[in-house]
């Protein structure tokens, strides 16, 4: 009788299941490092964009802004240390008040109505009728027109001579405006300009908001007999915060720095009637033969720093929102 023969499995020796066992861990090691080693060289244009074109430009500005430049020290880079004396200058002057609530009347009228009326086109648009597309293409116009064409076709039509819009007054009995050269108008005239340019970016915006509203919410309200201002504030706009708050916000940190529509227009003038942050920062650092880099730079910070300010704000509000 012959017994059948059967194979125990072999163990293995502690040496090879050392080996065994320590190269997975390896293996994956190296590959989290490839991942690392990977994502860090796409990462890494961008860090070098951010770096060159806005880390380092805040340096500089900074830097200008805490130091008493002159254009010779500012050539050979040895210009004294000041601290916050070129920031008092700045209040101290007679022109910080009314470039300070102009560029706070600029950017809240401009805001607020480019607001309403890209929302008004934006609910107009949403009811989808013929040409529909067309004509929201049409009003994509003073978006995609360069700002220095559309400052220049307002200068154009807001000139007291030849202006067009004088020349329409002109059928309805009334004298002609120095819409660009009066006091009382200057500020006005370019905040229309604005309003014009900043409309189709809140159309925009506030038209992708409407699409993501499902249209049950609009079909039960129409059972429900509600009318149009109803529908409006009870589904619309509440459903809306979200995309008007994150519009507003980005209105708010582009108005506050425009500068070349007003600079086109009126250059801060007559006098220093439409005078904002932006233009003053510019005649500071550029617009005199003995330019005052230290003062313009400090201007700039302050912008900075009222647009950080709105920032913080508002994602304060939103976290509040969502809490």
């Amino acid at each position: 009788m012959t017994l059948a023969r059967v194979d125990r499995p072999r163990r293995r020796t502690p040496a090879v299941a050392e080996v065994s066992g320590s190269g997975r861990p390896a293996a994956q090691r190296r590959l989290r490092r490839r991942s690392r080693l990977t994502a860090l060289a796409f990462v890494a244009p961008l860090i070098a964009y951010l770096a060159a074109f806005y880390l380092y430009p805040l340096y500089r500005n900074l830097d200008l802004s805490l130091r008493d430049y002159t254009v010779r020290s500012f050539v050979a880079g040895d210009a004294p240390f000041s601290g916050w004396d070129n920031f008092q200058k700045v209040l101290d002057d007679p022109t910080f008040g009314p470039a300070l609530r102009h560029t706070m009347v600029f950017t809240f009228v401009s805001i607020a109505f480019q607001y309403v009326i890209g929302l008004a086109l934006a609910v107009f648009f949403n009811r989808h009728f013929r040409l529909s597309a067309v004509l929201r293409a049409l009003f994509l116009i003073p978006w995609l027109l360069p700002l220095i064409v559309s400052a220049s076709t307002w200068s154009w039509m807001f000139n007291s001579e030849s202006g067009v819009v004088n020349y329409f007054l002109h059928f309805f009995g009334v004298d002609p405006v120095g819409w660009l050269t009066s006091p009382d108008w200057a500020l006005p005239s370019v905040i229309i300009a604005n309003i014009w340019i900043g409309i189709p970016f809140n159309l925009v915006i506030l038209y992708s908001g409407l699409q993501n509203i499902p249209a049950e919410l609009y079909e039960a309200a129409s059972l429900d007999g509600a009318s149009a201002w109803q529908v409006f504030r009870r589904i619309t706009f509440p459903l809306l915060r979200p995309v008007s708050a994150i519009t507003l916000l980005l209105g708010l940190v582009y108005t506050l720095k425009v500068f070349d529509l007003i600079w086109i227009m009126t250059k801060g003038g007559p006098g220093d009637s439409s005078s904002t942050l932006a233009t003053w920062s510019y005649q500071l650092g550029f617009g005199t033969l003995l330019p005052k880099f230290g003062p313009g730079a400090a201007v700039g910070n302050l912008l900075i720093l009222i647009a950080l300010v709105f920032g913080l704000l508002y994602i304060r509000v939103q976290r509040r929102q969502e809490a």
